[in-house]
């Protein structure tokens, strides 16, 4: 009896040691992990923050860089000729995702990535006017991502400003010229200007010295023509040359500026309405591991980022509000 136990101990021990053997075996020489490789371009200086929530929701996800995914994070501030070049080394580097953000780096994306399997995320990116997308549901081809919701936003940042400066009739609304995102945001804030008696005055401009021309000429009449200076969503005016040539104008003649939250210098705008850049980013990344998970991504549905509100308490006193 002790000799049969004995036996089938041994035979136990060595059908154990087999399977350990093989499972070493197997996983040596089996495929090695995948590694994927995304390649990440910020368009605009505004926003640096997007991929730090991103990279933090991938990690969450099971996505730990250095390990089982890598970044190549490149930033432009609106340069189109440079995005241009780092999007098609993308291209030729066979990336798994290209994840852009805003609206003009994510259209150059989409276009320069046709005819490729590789997809494209955007983030921050307005779809109104600007044939990103076919629809929020089906975005088709091989593209998705979060929706930057202009229009809405563009209203919120007018009926807050004139909340705030109520007696206003006359508000100035700077941009970059030829930008693809504001005429949808114009389009719906025209009504609502004129329902509640505002005459907005657009000025499309392409840099910050055409700003500067603009306003001194204004700075000489009697009348400088505007109450109030909102800004829609564009990239012009945040950044920081623009903003402090027109900051330095609404503070000289106490004409509050604000939309978009920014302070360059000793001037600063007095509120901003806009969405939750690392929170954004931390949407995008859900939508992120369902293509790395091999869903189309034209067949994820676009989400809206959520937006809030935020004020300057220093700037609002200086304009006495």
């Amino acid at each position: 009896m002790n000799s049969k136990r004995i036996i089938k101990s041994i035979q136990r021990w060595l059908i154990t040691a087999l399977l350990v053997i093989a499972g070493v075996f197997f996983n040596g020489c089996g495929e090695k992990a995948k590694v994927y490789k995304v390649g990440i371009l910020c368009g605009l200086d505004y926003i640096a923050a997007i991929p730090d929530g991103f990279k933090a929701k991938m990690a969450e996800l099971g996505y730990a860089e250095g390990v089982n995914i890598n970044y190549d994070l490149q930033r432009t501030n609106f340069e189109p000729e440079k995005e241009e070049q780092i999007l098609k080394q993308f291209v030729k580097d066979r990336v798994d995702l290209i994840f852009t953000f805003p609206t003009e780096v994510s259209m150059a994306a989409k276009a320069i990535t046709r005819g490729t399997d590789i997809p494209v995320l955007f983030c921050f990116a307005n779809i109104e006017d600007t044939d990103l997308v076919e629809n929020i549901r089906q975005p088709g081809e091989n593209i998705t991502g979060v929706r930057y919701p202009g229009p809405d936003i563009a209203i919120k940042r007018f009926e807050i400003m004139l909340e705030l400066v109520p007696q206003a009739r006359r508000m100035w609304i700077p941009y970059q010229r030829g930008y693809p995102i504001v005429a949808s945001q114009i389009k719906a804030l025209l009504p609502v200007a004129a329902s509640s008696g505002v005459t907005l005055e657009e000025f499309p401009a392409d840099d910050a010295a055409e700003i500067q021309a603009f306003l001194d000429k204004r700075a000489k009449s009697a009348d400088i023509g505007m109450d109030a200076i909102l800004f829609v969503a564009e990239p012009l005016c945040v950044t920081a040359d623009a903003f402090a040539v027109m900051g330095k104008f609404a503070f000289a003649h106490k004409i509050p500026i604000g939309g978009a939250l920014i302070s360059v210098g000793d001037y600063g705008s007095i509120f901003g309405v806009n969405v939750d850049i690392v929170q954004a980013g931390k949407q995008a990344a859900t939508l992120a591991a369902k293509i790395l998970q091999g869903t189309p991504a034209g067949s994820i549905p676009v989400v809206s980022a959520e937006n809030f509100f935020e004020i300057d308490y220093k700037a609002a006193q200086h304009f006495d509000l």
